[in-house]
């Protein structure tokens, strides 16, 4: 069973659920018991609608309409198996100062050279707003057999408060916003998923149900390399390779004016996967939802 979790201000949570929302939901802690254990979740179904629609074309990561979406940091402890995941942020900021010419590329295709050139699996979360900005890019990554598409939100706002500085997403959008994203993405094919994953990683409870309807799996992950930003590649290299293990998410970053060493990084990443006899695979494979 791949490791779910609930958020963890599961008790306190900025905003209280909508009286007319058509389910809610509860926490199970699972066959193992309470104590310790890494709860499920399952869908309380009120009158207003079902809870049990199937998941939407039987993707990677596609869960029941209607229940709150897992969240998954890790996949099995097992085998030898790791997911290389990179997002693909696009602000509006970044976009005026692609436009300006203060920075250059927000995508850094030496990434996608490398994996493409040594046969290795990645997974790339997109914001729609890339997407845009990079069609040829996304045409590219979606034409490669090891690599999978999944979603980082149109223009990567905050769900939460407090989340890195980033602008905060209106609650009445957030379904909307993610759900555009899903279509944009696969529009362009290739190993499409319902995987998702919150900019920063900072989801609550009411961000979850505003993502129920649309059966997906939130992703965040147990390694980050903490790219964006870097001043050099060996803190990036030491960050991920000091916390791996057998079924760990990578967070990394694609986006290259803020996260200018993830290039020169990956190798030694590579290399040093290698060395533990821990070899990338698509997130799918990882989570064993393949």
């Amino acid at each position: 069973m791949n490791p779910l979790r609930q958020p963890e201000d599961v008790g306190a949570f900025v905003d209280a659920p909508d009286p007319d929302r058509t389910t809610a939901a509860v926490v199970d802690p699972g066959p193992d018991g309470p104590a310790g254990s890494a709860p499920s979740v399952r869908p309380v179904p009120t009158e207003a609608g079902p809870s049990d629609s199937p998941p939407p074309g039987g993707l990677p990561g596609a869960t029941s309409a209607g229940t709150l979406p897992p969240v998954v940091d890790h996949g099995p402890r097992t085998g030898n198996k790791v997911a290389l995941t990179f997002d693909a942020d696009m602000t509006d900021a970044m976009r005026y100062q692609l436009r300006s010419g203060a920075v250059r590329s927000y995508a850094n295709l030496k990434i996608i050279d490398l994996l493409e050139r040594e046969g290795v699996a990645a997974t790339f979360f997109l914001t729609g707003k890339w997407v845009e900005q990079y069609p040829e890019v996304t045409r590219r990554l979606a034409a490669s057999p090891n690599f999978e598409l999944a979603n980082h939100t149109y223009g990567h706002l905050a769900f939460t408060g407090d989340c890195y500085g980033l602008p905060r997403i209106e609650r009445r959008k957030m379904t909307g916003d993610v759900a555009d994203t899903f279509d944009i993405v696969a529009g362009y094919g290739g190993r499409q998923t319902r995987y998702f994953r919150f900019p920063g990683l900072c989801h609550d409870r009411t961000a979850l149900a505003e993502l129920a309807p649309l059966g997906l799996t939130v992703v965040d992950g147990d390694v980050v390399s903490g790219d964006p930003f870097a001043t050099a590649w060996r803190p990036i290299v030491r960050a991920v390779l000091d916390n791996v293990r057998p079924g760990s998410v990578i967070v990394l970053h694609v986006t290259e004016a803020n996260a200018p060493m993830t290039d020169e990084a990956l190798p030694h990443i590579l290399a040093g996967l290698a060395e533990r006899g821990l070899e990338p695979a698509a997130l799918s494979e990882v989570l064993g939802t393949a």
